[in-house]
């Protein structure tokens, strides 16, 4: 092997090296980066918990409002009243249709039944006529007579109940109205939600503006100001350095 090839050789060896070197370095930077963010995520995650925690809601004041958790978001809790109003108002009404059809039921049984009493009725009656020392033939139609008012009181509590059921799916309609001006309200609120976000857009990103002052001259209120004894400080510090 001439000096040429040995060199072209070790040449070649330091080239697949440092290549392999840089893949190394640069998926070593990726999952740095990666747990950099991963660790942010997490402290915001933990901030905004802690911060849930921390927020007490007292019902005597106006302020602070409630924390916008799941349980507190206005349009998702009407969403949830106006589909559950609207699946127990579906099952009221199936119920109370299987309730008429059952008192519907009733009513066609004591056309029957009486329809029987009457055929009853009509033989007792010439039998007690024919036969009036027997006594068990009258007795017989009277004890006929006193069914078929039984019958007859069934049958106009049947009706009356039927004629409630038709009341209450009436009522019943006005759910369907309170549900619909439900929805308009949240149609109302999406609509100003919209629009609010559309007339506070910006063309600058919020992670790209500076940040607020923490005190500007004027400012009564505001914790944590720098004294010009603290500037002066710091800046002879800087001049030390």
């Amino acid at each position: 092997m001439t000096q040429e090839e040995l060199d072209l050789l070790m040449k070649e060896g330091i080239d697949e090296l440092e290549e392999e070197t840089n893949e190394n370095t640069q998926k070593l930077e990726e999952n740095t980066q990666e747990h950099i963010e991963t660790e942010k995520e997490s402290e915001k995650t933990e901030e905004n918990s802690e911060l849930l925690e921390s927020f007490k809601v007292d019902p005597t004041k106006a302020w602070p409002p409630p924390p916008p958790t799941e349980d507190h978001k206005v349009v998702g809790q009407l969403d949830d009243v106006t589909k559950d109003s609207e699946v127990k108002a579906t099952e009221i009404f199936e119920k109370l249709e299987n309730i008429n059809d059952y008192i519907a039921n009733i009513e066609g049984r004591v056309d029957e039944v009486e329809k029987i009493l009457d055929k009853n009725m009509e033989i007792f009656d010439i039998l007690s006529k024919k036969f009036p020392e027997i006594e068990h033939f009258s007795t017989s139609l009277e004890n006929n007579a006193k069914a078929k008012e039984c019958l007859e009181d069934i049958r106009e509590n049947a009706l009356g109940g039927s004629d409630e059921i038709m009341m209450i799916m009436d009522i019943m309609q006005y759910q369907d109205i309170h549900r619909q001006k439900i929805e308009r309200v949240i149609n109302v609120m999406r609509a100003l939600s919209k629009y609010m976000n559309t007339l506070f857009e910006g063309k600058i990103e919020d992670n790209k503006r500076v940040g607020s002052a923490v005190h500007i001259a004027g400012d009564s209120e505001t914790e944590n100001i720098v004294t010009n004894e603290e500037i002066e400080e710091l800046i002879a510090n800087l001049g030390k350095k």
